[in-house]
């Protein structure tokens, strides 16, 4: 690539505190994959672990008095925005964010998102406020999650239902609720404390 058209493009990333796209390539020397380095932007003043897969069109920004930790192994898909604005984002290990879409902003007084390991966020979640994702725990669908805490547990694979993470599945806002292991929340416009269930209810457990 000629290297006008190069310092074109690092110019703004520069000024927005984001890494050059040469920056950028020089994550795959700790294992991580950039599929296209040219559509991602990450934050200089993010800390990024090992082995991450992070596809196109994926933007994770820190403003330089936030806090923002990715850890190791996770899957970022095309779609994928986090944003450490005026409080922090913490993020685990082998995490997968997308299919579909998936937002995280630490962007008012007093947020924090915090995510724990093995987790699973797909088709078009979004994260604020005091949000705590445990180990385990799945968001699945068109969901705003606002100041929620969903219990660590079992992976999604385990075949004891009792003993998984807290899952909400369906569509719209979930907002101040609270989920133990082995709960979830089937919503369609909206999630109340009133719809958990065992989520045996729907994945039954298999007799021995």
């Amino acid at each position: 690539m000629r290297l006008d058209l190069l310092a074109a493009l690092d110019a703004p990333r520069r000024s927005a505190g984001l890494l050059t796209v040469e920056e950028v390539l020089a994550l795959a020397d700790t294992g991580n994959v950039i599929y296209d380095p040219f559509s991602v932007l990450i934050s200089r003043h993010l800390r990024i672990g090992e082995g991450n897969v992070i596809h196109p069109c994926v933007t994770l920004t820190c403003a330089a008095s936030a806090e923002f930790q990715l850890g190791s192994r996770n899957i970022l898909h095309t779609g994928t925005l986090l944003a450490a604005e005026t409080g922090s984002i913490l993020v685990g290990d082998g995490n997968q964010f997308g299919e579909g879409g998936f937002t995280a902003k630490a962007n008012r007084s007093g947020a924090r998102i915090t995510v724990g390991d093995g987790g699973r966020y797909l088709g078009g979640v979004s994260v604020f406020g005091e949000s705590v994702l445990g180990s385990g725990t799945q968001v699945l669908g068109a969901i705003t999650v606002d100041s929620c805490q969903l219990a660590a547990g079992a992976a999604f694979s385990d075949p004891d239902p009792d003993v998984r993470a807290a899952v909400l599945k369906g569509s719209g806002t979930a907002r101040g609720l609270v989920l133990g292991v082995g709960q979830v929340i089937l919503g369609n416009g909206g999630f109340r404390a009133e719809d958990v269930k065992p989520q045996a209810f729907y994945h039954p457990k298999v007799k021995s």
